[in-house]
């Protein structure tokens, strides 16, 4: 396998529109790349839920353009922090020196995130209801067989989330995801009255967040250990009002504010490590290579840096194979301590015993926020490669 293009402008499928495979798909288009992206589905852009885009997730939207526009759509985080159930801070989180010392933090609806991505790739490039069947290494390239018919290419990016076809298909070996030990619901809601202040309530084996985002509307999630696939008898807004109804306001206010066909519930799963992102031309990106739990608040920051590392070692490198090596190297350096991380605070956060639980508060309160702040520097001072 050579690492000449085919037919001259260098081709590339991205497997899955979510965040990794359309930013992935905006860097290498806006570099020369002809690019196809297949999605399974026959929409785009999830709605109902929030995410966080941290200084480093921003550092890299701006490198295709996309960053002024997210802001001009988010709202800047304002306050953040832990409470007890009572309401009482455990621990608060100094948003003016995150973003004087690491960059901008704001909330943004999914669907606004895709929509701003989607404009940003622009037309031509994305095919809905394209369900990936095959993907087969050929003589000078990869041909990918889906429900549409079939694309050749010079690079397949899998970035289809974590249950991967791609990752099935040429990474037979690697492990399946697992359950982290507790589930989780989200909404976004309107409340009558306004809400501010954002951050996390922790109790015992159970959690609530809320995040403020633009035009009154909030998003919140709660967690609860439970075992996989358990279900709420009498639905899932009565379960959460059961669970942190009398929990400290805003949270009653909220679970009034929801509507029961909006709200989602998804078990927390998480991928073990695997033997590499990359084979050859095809390399894995974002929930498809290290999908981890969210307790970091870092899943679509890390995809987004996948998507822009990836595309500059493309440019640093002409041979495709030798890019996606690189590509291996750094991205599992980087990724993998965090995905640790993260599972390591999950089992912190999400403890049920009452000792532990004391331990726990005892801790957050005494922890200086100094050290609180410079514990946040290893995942947001990526700089995106030049």
């Amino acid at each position: 396998m050579t690492g000449e293009p085919i037919g001259g402008q260098r081709r590339a499928v991205v497997v899955g529109a979510g965040i990794a495979g359309l930013t992935a798909a905006i860097a290498l288009r806006q570099r020369g790349w002809q690019v196809e992206v297949l999605e399974r589905a026959t929409a785009v852009g999830p709605a109902g839920s929030g995410l966080s885009l941290w200084p480093n997730g921003l550092r890299g939207l701006d490198t295709i353009g996309a960053g002024t526009a997210v802001r001009e759509q988010a709202l800047s985080a304002t306050e953040a922090g832990m409470r007890d159930t009572s309401g009482r801070w455990l621990a608060r989180t100094d948003i003016a020196a995150v973003r004087d010392r690491y960059g901008d933090l704001v909330m943004i609806h999914r669907t606004e995130l895709f929509d701003i991505l989607r404009g940003t790739l622009g037309a031509g490039a994305l095919r809905l209801g394209a369900a990936v069947r095959a993907v087969d290494i050929t003589g000078n390239g990869v041909r990918v067989q889906h429900s549409l018919g079939t694309s050749d290419a010079d690079l397949v990016l899998g970035a289809d989330g974590i249950n991967s076809t791609v990752r099935e298909l040429h990474w037979p070996g690697a492990p399946g995801p697992i359950y982290a030990g507790y589930t989780a619901w989200r909404a976004i809601v309107t409340p009558r009255a306004p809400v501010r202040s954002g951050g996390e309530t922790l109790g015992r084996g159970e959690r609530f967040g809320i995040a403020p985002l633009r035009d009154g509307r909030v998003y919140f999630y709660g967690s609860a250990n439970l075992p996989a696939d358990a279900i709420s008898p009498d639905g899932e807004l009565t379960e959460l009002r059961r669970r942190f109804g009398d929990w400290h306001d805003p949270i009653p206010a909220l679970l009034d504010a929801t509507d029961p066909a909006a709200l989602l519930r998804h078990d927390i799963y998480e991928l073990p490590r695997i033997a590499g992102y990359a084979r050859g031309r095809i390399a894995l990106l974002g929930d498809a290579a290290h999908a981890m739990t969210p307790n970091l608040g870092q899943g679509a920051n890390l995809a987004i840096e996948d998507a822009i590392t990836l595309a500059a070692l493309l440019d640093r490198h002409r041979d495709i194979p030798s890019a996606l090596t690189e590509y291996d190297r750094i991205r599992r350096a980087r990724v993998e301590p965090l995905q640790r991380l993260s599972r390591r605070m999950g089992v912190a956060l999400q403890v049920s015993p009452a000792p532990a639980v004391l331990l726990r508060d005892v801790i957050l309160r005494l922890t200086p926020p100094s050290v609180a702040l410079r514990g946040l520097a290893p995942a947001l001072t990526w700089e995106p490669p030049r």
